[in-house]
């Protein structure tokens, strides 16, 4: 039986969020001496967009800020962040996945990542955009979307205010695909998600663009499991794919932290990791 998470509020019936738009993926450099969220939001409006999705490797940040995945203290959620945590020094970014959206009518992020501090610590967990700088410039990897935009609005199930897509006015960037943006709900797995929502919408190929959010634990493909259940993830690639006979499977790299401080790469078992709190990613349509 797959795990399950009881949420603070009433679960909806809609298993995906989800807007179909227009994209672009594109490459380009954010900026040194800048805030994070300030480079990555110059990055998208060069090539014409408000927002989209990022994946990256090694990069450097500094002053840096984080928390992690926590137990909730209080009941109100079904898991909740730790203090934040302020390393000193230059942080060495491993890998990691963004989503970049609006809060509040202002541009925000939601970003996971894997990283090595000053002084040699491995670490994990939820960006702060607020007081997190680039501190050498570094490449990435974005998809703009146009028609859709990730907004953050409270989410009831969960009690949270979380990022998920909107419709929103096109821009007249330059496009080149049909893009999905997606956020998936809680106790969905999630590989099965984005395969039966290929199915409704007949996808026959799909690659996953930036990939944010949490799942229950994991179960990797090497039979490797995470037990903790809060985690915080970042997708490192994916893919939806047609085998034999028109069986579509999704093939999901990924990296997490779990809230021991335990983290985790490799992929994911199809049929076995179930969304926590939320999950969102561009898909797009090949």
């Amino acid at each position: 039986m797959m795990r399950r998470i009881v949420q603070p509020g009433p679960p909806t019936s809609e298993g995906i969020q989800w807007v179909e738009a227009r994209g672009r993926a594109f490459s380009f450099r954010l900026e040194a001496g800048l805030p994070l969220l300030e480079a990555a939001r110059r990055g998208f409006a060069a090539e014409g967009f408000a927002g989209g999705t990022l994946n990256f490797g090694v990069g450097a940040l500094g002053p840096f800020a984080y928390v992690m995945p926590a137990l909730s203290k209080t009941g109100e959620n079904a898991a909740f962040y730790s203090d934040p945590f302020r390393p000193a020094g230059t942080t060495r970014l491993k890998i990691g996945a963004m989503t970049l959206g609006e809060r509040d009518g202002a541009p925000f992020f939601h970003c996971h990542a894997l990283w090595t501090e000053a002084d040699g610590r491995a670490g994990g967990g939820h960006i702060l955009p607020e007081e997190t700088m680039v501190a050498e410039p570094f490449g990435v990897d974005a998809f703009g979307i146009d028609g859709a935009a990730f907004t953050a609005e409270p989410d009831p199930e969960t009690n949270f205010k979380l990022f998920g897509p909107v419709s929103s006015a096109t821009s007249g960037a330059e496009t080149t695909s049909r893009a999905f943006a997606l956020r998936l709900r809680p106790n969905r797995d999630f590989a099965g998600a984005l395969e039966a929502f290929c199915r409704e919408c007949g996808i026959a190929s799909a690659k996953l663009h930036g990939g944010v959010g949490s799942i229950i634990g994991a179960r990797f493909t090497d039979d490797r499991i995470v037990e903790p259940f809060a985690t915080e993830m970042a997708v490192r690639s994916g893919a939806i794919f047609s085998r034999a006979g028109g069986v579509l499977e999704a093939e999901l790299d990924v990296a997490l932290v779990d809230y021991t401080g335990g983290s985790a790469e490799g992929r994911l078992m199809r049929g076995d990791n179930p969304v926590l709190m939320t999950m969102e990613l561009v898909l797009e349509a090949l």
